[in-house]
């Protein structure tokens, strides 16, 4: 699987409260989700967001309290997959369960800038930076969480074998 998309740009320790703040918790609506999704740090983000987007981060994105409603937002918004230098391990699994594609690629994570147009070979793990050309490789996910994402989550993919 592959996906192309241009980059949204974040630092160090981004947490679940500025992904989606703790406000909008009170509902379980995906889109009403994306409607706020990293407002509390990026006012534009949804104005800006095009499905295929890349977010792109350094360390620990995800961190703070273990909702997943961050990345739900976050994939609710039309993001394709979140590049980091490291995740919080709680927001890590959350994605995986939910389906949001996510890649540790400590150097593209430094050198991938905002508004660069990004190529993900899951299958590979490679990151190409088509703005720059450069090439980053991170590690691709087993072949069974592959099938998660593929699925949409962790729910439809136990549902798809039980059918």
């Amino acid at each position: 699987m592959r996906v192309q998309g241009f980059v949204h740009k974040y630092g160090d320790n981004v947490d679940t409260d500025v992904i989606i703040p703790a406000r909008y918790l009170n509902t379980s609506s995906h889109e009403e989700l994306a409607a706020h999704c990293m407002e509390d740090i990026d006012k534009d983000f949804v104005k800006r967001v095009k499905k295929g987007d890349i977010i792109v981060a350094n360390k620990n994105f995800g961190c703070g309290s273990s909702r997943e409603h961050a990345p739900i937002a976050i994939k609710a918004s039309g993001i394709s997959c979140v590049i980091a230098a490291s995740f919080a391990r709680i927001f890590y699994r959350n994605a995986i369960n939910i389906g949001l594609p996510i890649m540790e690629c400590p150097e593209a994570a430094e050198e991938i800038k905002a508004g660069d147009e990004v190529a993900i070979d899951f299958d590979t793990g490679v990151i190409e930076d088509l703005t720059t050309g450069k090439k980053y490789k991170a590690e691709p996910f087993p072949p069974f969480i592959q099938k998660i994402i593929k699925a949409g989550g962790l729910l439809n993919s136990i549902n798809d074998r039980v059918e």
